[in-house]
């Protein structure tokens, strides 16, 4: 699905799950990167880096994110589009196979030449994809002679690609193979359930790397026509973060944007499917451990909760070990290495998640034991004292979050393809900080509700009462 593991700082949010369970660092760091064993001064400042995001659009209409740094001699670029598998279609897996074969060949130069490209001039290219989204980044030296050519040819990659037969023959037997990995990780089954029980009809419900019989329905043709469906300027987002000046961004963004076709923006994602009930599905699987995920709808983005909902999950199970699932299931009784909870914010309804592995012969005890401390943990909240460490362990962590340019333009791109204010960044320490023990326990109540959740077990001999 990715050519290189890049959205580890993609979305602007605390501490979320990427597609198919896989936890990652999706904004400020999560409790587990951080050094708790280090004592924190009371009341001590946060550090505070001044990023001043413009944005703008191009003469196409393409929206344009841009922050000035002069740190290193670099500028890193990133292109968003909203095409990523929840525009597959009939087609699962499609975005994902655009994304791996864009830099194949183009109608000038063969995928050699490319490679070949960038490494001459030192610079990288990568694309991956997503349910919502596919990206394609580029760092570069921000000197012209460097600088100059890169652009001609990511641009040539992204504007021109012509997915050759033989290359697609390639991709698609690597493919296949990724999707026989799949079938033998009880994590990644679970994940497959999951989303495809909780999603039902929505374009969410299938896995963005598609399936090995959704693949077989896709010819080269098919990569063809989506990027010209949706590889255009009205359906893209670019992010610049680095060492140029305001003038030389907006020259950079509208070279980019002119080289696309116009196109017209992706249409509206429908509203995704409610749980009315409890479910329990379970999966038959030869393996020492089972895999439980267990959740139900979350959020979407801009949902006014979120800053209060994100207090919340760093208490229940985004903050690494001292967490109200870890205590209990790790520390108290040893059922689990370790267990995590995550919002997962998307365009649409995106699900909030539990997530672990145990021993088979105690998954039902342990999935019990989830269910009930997810509902004393809604019914009751946080306590004040819970609240006040999940605040300072945000805002401390939170600097290291944006420490690097890309970092930067992980987030920007995200803020800008989300449509989150341009004072994100700037606002956040505030926002955390002003949230309320009241606030947690209202917004956890409004979002979750324990008697409506689905829960997917992989592994032997399962028994759970549903």
């Amino acid at each position: 699905m990715m050519k290189r593991l890049a959205f580890l700082a993609l979305l602007p949010a605390l501490a979320f799950a990427a597609p198919e369970g896989a936890m990652v660092t999706a904004g400020p760091l999560t409790a587990l990167d951080k050094l708790q064993s280090v004592p924190m001064v009371k009341d001590a400042p946060i550090p505070h880096r001044n990023i001043q995001v413009k944005s703008w659009q191009t003469m196409k209409g393409t929206k344009v994110m841009f922050v000035e740094n002069h740190d290193l001699p670099m500028l890193d670029v990133r292109l968003v589009f909203d095409a990523g598998s929840a525009r597959d279609g009939e087609k699962s897996g499609l975005a994902s196979l655009v994304s791996r074969m864009i830099d194949e060949g183009t109608t000038t130069r063969d995928t050699s030449a490319i490679a070949a490209a960038f490494e001459n001039l030192g610079a990288s290219f990568s694309t991956s994809s997503y349910r919502d989204m596919s990206l394609a980044d580029l760092r570069v030296l921000s000197n012209e002679k460097y600088l100059d050519p890169a652009l001609d040819v990511f641009n040539d990659v992204l504007a021109n690609p012509i997915f050759p037969d033989a290359a697609f023959t390639r991709i698609f037997d690597n493919a296949q193979v990724g999707q026989q990995q799949k079938q033998q990780s009880p994590a990644a089954q679970a994940g497959v359930m999951f989303y495809k029980n909780l999603y039902a009809w929505h374009p969410y419900a299938l896995p963005p790397s598609g399936t090995a019989d959704s693949l077989k329905n896709i010819k080269a043709e098919d990569l063809r026509a989506f990027h010209k469906q949706y590889f255009v300027a009205a359906n893209a987002m670019i992010a610049l973060v680095g060492d140029i000046d305001e003038r030389r961004a907006q020259q950079i963004a509208e070279r980019i944007s002119a080289g696309l076709a116009e196109g017209k923006p992706a249409p509206p994602l429908a509203e995704t499917p409610a749980l009315t009930r409890s479910r329990h599905l379970h999966l038959n699987f030869p393996s020492q451990q089972t895999h439980i995920l267990l959740g139900q709808p979350g959020i979407k983005r801009g949902d006014p909760d979120h800053a209060a909902l994100a207090v919340g999950n760093e208490i229940l199970g985004g903050g690494g070990f001292t967490t109200v699932l870890m205590k209990e299931l790790r520390e108290k009784r040893g059922l689990t290495y370790g267990v995590y909870s995550s919002f997962v914010p998307m365009r649409a309804q995106g699900p909030f998640m539990i997530n672990l592995s145990t021993r088979n012969d105690q998954a039902g005890q342990v999935l019990e034991l989830v269910r009930d401390i997810l509902r004393d943990f809604i019914k009751q909240g946080p306590s004040e004292d819970q609240v006040k460490e999940a605040k300072d362990n945000i805002l401390g962590s939170f600097p290291q979050s944006t420490a690097s340019n890309s970092d930067i333009l992980a987030y920007i791109a995200s803020m800008g393809f989300y449509n989150e204010p341009l004072d994100y960044l700037e606002t956040f320490p505030d926002r955390i900080r002003a949230v309320s023990v009241e606030q947690v326990r209202k917004a956890l109540k409004s979002h979750l509700n324990a008697n409506k959740m689905l829960s997917v077990t992989v592994g032997q001999g399962v028994e759970v009462k549903k």
